[in-house]
């Protein structure tokens, strides 16, 4: 991630366009050079081949897609943070080469520079809090909506995280819905006839949560009270006296990547302990609190070794925390344990009362699904049952995550069968629970883990149903 103009690669941006007709000028302005673009790019393919034209039509989607990322990651702020938005729900709708480039938004943003951020502390703080700290005028990370700094309390060292929203991004959501939706029709990335309002709709509110430093706060400090007692997490603690609605801080906690080498190079019981306790965090957040942290990027989570072989896992960013009510738990517990347990009237039953499916949906469009959903819970079945492929398995009968194709073997699955026709846009909560459960995965298979999860999991379905 860019830091500054000296280290990070894309240097820092010296100020930010963050009144709405200036914003919207910059935004109208690339859709109409994308519309004539693509108006050329059309002419142009009617005189190629069939397959000179695929060819030309990904290479044009993602020459677009990048121009757009570019773009958007230069204006900070909320249509940067809708752009990552839609590279999740683009994935049911846009151009693969477009879903890959806008996915890109995630984690490669150029900070900000210290001047125009440090107005946002002195106002908010006020300068005599302000003087309490040492802040690193040199930011530690960059995100769309604001950038964090690390700082020490002069009276007794103790580090901090002070994270800092970008002046003017709470004010411009709406002008920049707007424009952005008027953005996409305009360079045609969307299918034709399909209606946007449902995703920019779920889009404001996530928005409009994560500027939301005060929700922040106090999802920070309910994980932090539910995971207290547990030895394998850390928590940041809140500083209150240094935070306010555009600032939130913290106590700094240390810890490296889980793709640094130190990491990768722990003992497989070592690996196995992180990996569990990642799977168990993710099945008591949902299963057990209806409280998820949303956003798996990998810089949400680090790992702090230690030489006794107690590794803790740090969380970080509650800002994407979703809440979900105990029938929604219920009804999706369902199909998974319809998927589990390979009862489809269980599974599909769950999936039509949560909106994913209705009952007008063809027997083989449904056969296929609850197939799909049997294969993506197969690291939790019984390896006597032989639905896990032999290569998958240890000796003891414990999952290789690190070896497992299963993400390609169930989208394979769906593309073959057509699903996507018609689970177009499934329903937001999905969405975003099936960020972090891909995330999931992806830290397990980067752990290499090796875990028989079956209990693990039936304890927790179990639990909903009582």
């Amino acid at each position: 991630m860019a830091t500054d103009e000296k280290r990070g690669a894309k240097g820092s941006i010296s100020s930010l366009k963050t009144k709405p007709l200036e914003r919207n000028i910059a935004l109208t302005r690339l859709g109409f050079g994308a519309g004539a673009k693509i108006a050329a790019h059309s002419i142009a393919n009617i005189f190629r081949g069939e397959i000179q034209r695929s060819e030309a039509n990904r290479d044009f989607y993602a020459r677009q897609a990048q121009i757009l990322a570019d773009e958007l990651g230069k204006l900070k702020g909320s249509v940067m943070k809708a752009g990552q938005m839609l590279s999740l729900y683009g994935q049911y709708f846009l151009p693969e080469e477009a879903v890959t480039v806008l996915s890109q938004l995630q984690d490669d943003t150029p900070p900000v520079s210290w001047k125009v951020v440090q107005p946002v502390l002195e106002k908010s703080l006020g300068r005599a809090r302000l003087a309490e700290l040492e802040i690193d005028e040199t930011p530690i990370a960059a995100a769309s909506l604001g950038q964090a700094h690390r700082a020490w309390r002069r009276k007794d060292r103790q580090a901090l995280c002070v994270k800092i929203q970008y002046p003017g991004v709470g004010d411009a959501i709406e002008s920049d819905i707007r424009t952005l939706t008027r953005l996409l029709v305009m360079s045609r990335l969307t299918p034709k006839g399909l209606d946007l309002a449902p995703v920019f709709a779920e889009v404001r509110e996530m928005l409009l949560r994560e500027v939301d430093y005060r929700s922040e706060r106090r999802f920070t400090e309910a994980f932090a009270e539910k995971l207290k007692d547990d030895p394998r997490f850390v928590v940041p603690q809140v500083q209150g006296e240094y935070s306010s609605d555009v600032v939130l801080t913290t106590t700094f906690e240390e810890g490296i990547s889980v793709r640094e080498p130190a990491v990768q190079a722990l003992s497989q019981a070592r690996r196995n302990r992180l990996s569990y306790a990642f799977l168990q965090l993710f099945l008591d957040e949902f299963f057990g609190w209806g409280m998820v942290q949303s956003d798996p990027h990998f810089g949400n989570y680090r790992i702090r070794l230690h030489e006794g072989g107690n590794d803790r896992i740090v969380l970080l960013d509650f800002g994407a925390t979703r809440l979900y009510s105990r029938e929604f738990v219920r009804q999706y517990g369902d199909i998974v344990a319809g998927a589990l347990y390979r009862d489809r009237e269980r599974l599909q039953s769950g999936a039509r009362a949560i909106g994913l499916m209705n009952e007008k949906f063809p027997r083989g469009v449904t056969d296929a699904f609850s197939e799909m959903c049997e294969m993506i819970v197969e690291p939790f079945t019984d390896p006597a049952e032989g639905r896990i492929p032999p290569q998958l398995l240890t000796a003891d009968g414990a999952y290789r995550w690190g070896e497992s194709d299963l993400p390609m073997r169930s989208g394979k699955l769906a593309a073959m069968n057509a699903l996507s026709v018609y689970f177009r846009v499934p329903p937001r909560e999905i969405v975003f629970l099936h960020r972090r459960l891909a995330g999931v995965f992806i830290m397990l298979a980067t752990l290499h883990a090796e875990l028989n999860t079956r209990e693990l999991l039936t304890r927790e379905l179990d639990a909903t149903r009582a």
